[in-house]
């Protein structure tokens, strides 16, 4: 590549700050459809807001309120996953991971719905699902941004997505969990480990309708014909898993339908 045409190219950085349409105009290509095949799994709706409770964990109705805001005392409290609300019933792939990345916080005593000033923020650098994608959490850059976004909305240290340690910009408690739980496809979240316990159930939107699989064999299958009195050991020789991968599956339904929704 000649001089000229590395001078013609956008530092990292810049691309870093550019909206996403203008990110897509700026790149070559091939990084151009690579960045519109990413963009495009994000927005799959393949869920309803109960599979988001259940998947990841919430007490009923919460991921309705983090998607579609709510109303309390008379006063209407705005979503915290979404711009603003848009009345439907479905529940996109990257919305699905930015629910995954906000559970980590429910345990908190602070309320996560004070994220939305830094998410609103970091929508306008990162494209429509910030927290879906790898640059945030993972690029040295993009970890200087979320810092700077966190020290100018104010946001209180237990929601905060990276913090100085021993001198260095890494990634909060919360948020290394979830980033040890996903799998990256071209800068964005193309696998998600809905709980650690069970690591060979894997959710993918691209598989099995974005449900929680065990090699492309749905959870929720293995578990009612195991319950309908099919051995472990018959499950594994029908779906040509181990018998272990079997029991993770049944593991997980049991996590997910139980501990979960407690």
């Amino acid at each position: 590549m000649s001089d000229e045409s590395r001078a013609s190219r956008p530092a990292a950085r810049d691309v870093l700050r550019l909206d996403t349409a203008e990110r897509t105009r700026r790149l070559s290509p091939i990084g151009e459809r690579i960045l519109c095949m990413a963009d495009s799994m994000l927005d799959r709706a393949i869920y309803s807001y109960p599979d988001v409770d259940r998947l990841v964990g919430l007490h009923s109705g919460t991921a309705k309120r983090w998607l579609e805001g709510y109303e309390r005392g008379g006063r209407f409290y705005d979503p915290v996953l979404r711009p603003e609300p848009t009345g439907g019933d479905v529940v996109t792939w990257g919305e699905m991971v930015e629910a995954r990345l906000l559970a980590e916080f429910r345990s908190r005593s602070v309320p996560v719905q004070r994220l939305r000033p830094a998410i609103v923020q970091l929508r306008q650098e990162f494209g429509r699902y910030p927290l879906a994608h790898a640059r945030p959490l993972l690029d040295v850059d993009g970890r200087e941004l979320v810092r700077v976004v966190q020290e100018q909305v104010g946001l209180e240290r237990q929601l905060q997505l990276v913090v100085v340690r021993n001198g260095q910009l890494v990634l909060a408690e919360s948020a290394e969990r979830f980033s040890s739980a996903v799998e990256y496809i071209d800068d964005v979240v193309g696998r998600i480990k809905p709980d650690i316990r069970t690591p060979d159930v894997v959710m993918d939107p691209s598989r099995a309708f974005g449900q929680p699989a065990v090699r492309n064999v749905r959870t929720e299958s293995l578990a009612e014909d195991y319950r309908a009195g099919t051995s472990r050991e018959e499950l594994a020789d029908l779906y040509d898993l181990t018998p272990d991968q079997v029991d993770e599956a049944i593991r997980f339904e049991l996590i997910a339908g139980s501990e979960r929704a407690a």
